[in-house]
């Protein structure tokens, strides 16, 4: 039951050039999932994402204005500004994700030209997709290879996360714009968000299919509540540190060490501590899991994610915890978890590849039956990351 409207890249070429009669170059950047290792990103933990299969698309080419012109087919929505000047608006706000890649890049000292723009894609909004790390990171290539300024990779994803901080408000770790550009098809990651280095497993779905469900209730919470969060696990780290002065963030600390001095710590800190810890040494189980072809094993660390995340960082929702509770009543399937920021968006769930039409069926009507809402579903496959589609001009 695919719920992605209808999407052609070469419709966004044929937009930019109805408006502004050029050839465009064309770039996608894609969503992304997150396999396993929710919240341990910005605790400089570990993660497991994957591109998929969905993707935001830029067409871009120089402007022979003072100005630069962005259109969000979107949207259908124009938006101007001087390059010089990459300020935040308060509306709209689509237009926040580009001008802080703008602002960031100018301030690195690149000469940017004006230029105009065209942006559109299917990746979902508001699912936990990272759409927003998708459109950055879409944008941030594009501008790039448009001006020769050859920015690395790893500095178009810091560019693009510096963007999401200070112009979208979102204190995001690096996942998010990482997996978008790094992506590689047909496998996860996992990465050291501290060191960024990052190897890459096989994702064996000869046998499985990854299904995303869409509770549709959107991030009405996230943003405050993922800041939140943030600083709970910051509190942590400082009482740690009290005792333990080599702990830099959570990734360097133990559960000997949150046990050690409990009685320190308030309730709601000490459980988000809690869950870190573990979620950091799931994920290098995962990996694990991975190199053995374990999907059986990889799911039950799946359903221990959401767990986590339900009872201990309180990120998950009364939605959420339905859907990955019927999956377990449901066969064929290995494994399921929120995944994103919280408080809505999207469960991953694992299915074997002979029962993904009975699962979709069944916990479509068992949500529609329970929420009295129609949910989407998505079945996404693990694709490249950030890539030039064309450049004709």
């Amino acid at each position: 039951m695919e719920s992605t409207r209808p999407f052609n890249p070469g419709a966004v070429s044929a937009k930019f050039r109805e408006l502004f009669d050029t050839q465009p170059i064309l770039v996608r950047s894609p969503g992304r999932i997150n396999l396993i290792g929710e919240h341990t990103d910005y605790n400089e933990g570990y993660v497991m994402p994957a591109a998929i299969d969905r993707h935001i698309v830029t067409a871009i080419d120089f402007s022979m204005d003072s100005h630069s012109t962005l259109y969000s087919v979107k949207h259908n929505e124009f938006f101007s500004f001087h390059t010089s000047h990459p300020e935040k608006v308060r509306s709209p706000l689509w237009a926040n994700y580009i001008l802080g890649v703008v602002r960031r890049i100018v301030d690195k000292g690149h000469a940017v030209r004006a230029f105009n723009c065209v942006i559109d894609g299917n990746v979902p909004t508001g699912a936990g997709l990272s759409s927003s790390a998708a459109l950055e990171c879409s944008f941030a290539f594009a501008l790039n290879h448009l001006h020769k300024f050859n920015i690395s990779k790893l500095d178009l994803v810091l560019i693009s996360q510096w963007a999401e901080h200070n112009y979208a408000g979102v204190k995001c770790g690096i996942m998010d714009q990482f997996s978008s550009v790094m992506g590689l098809e047909g496998k996860a990651f996992v990465l050291d968000c501290r060191s960024l280095e990052h190897r890459y497993f096989p994702l064996d779905l000869s046998q499985s299919a990854i299904v995303l469900c869409d509770t549709m209730v959107k991030h009405s919470l996230a943003s405050s509540e993922y800041n939140t969060r943030r600083a709970e696990c910051e509190e942590g780290v400082r009482i740690i540190q009290g005792y333990h002065p080599e702990v830099r963030s959570l990734r360097d600390a133990t559960l000997l060490m949150l046990e050690s001095h409990s009685t320190e710590f308030p309730a709601k800190v000490y459980d988000r501590c809690t869950y870190v810890i573990q979620e950091n040494q799931r994920v290098l189980d995962a990996a694990k899991d991975l190199e053995k072809s374990d999907l059986k094993s990889f799911g039950k660390r799946m359903y221990e994610t959401h767990r986590g995340l339900s009872k201990l960082y309180g990120v998950s929702c009364d939605e959420l915890d339905f859907l990955v509770d019927e999956s377990k009543k449901i066969n064929g399937v290995l494994g399921a978890r929120m995944m994103g920021g919280g408080f809505g968006g999207c469960t991953v769930n694992l299915v074997s590849k002979s029962t993904v039409e009975n699962f979709i069926d069944t916990i479509y009507e068992a949500y529609l039956e329970r929420f009295k809402v129609v949910m989407n579903t998505y079945v996404v496959s693990i694709k490249d990351g950030t890539s030039l589609i064309s450049d004709e001009r």
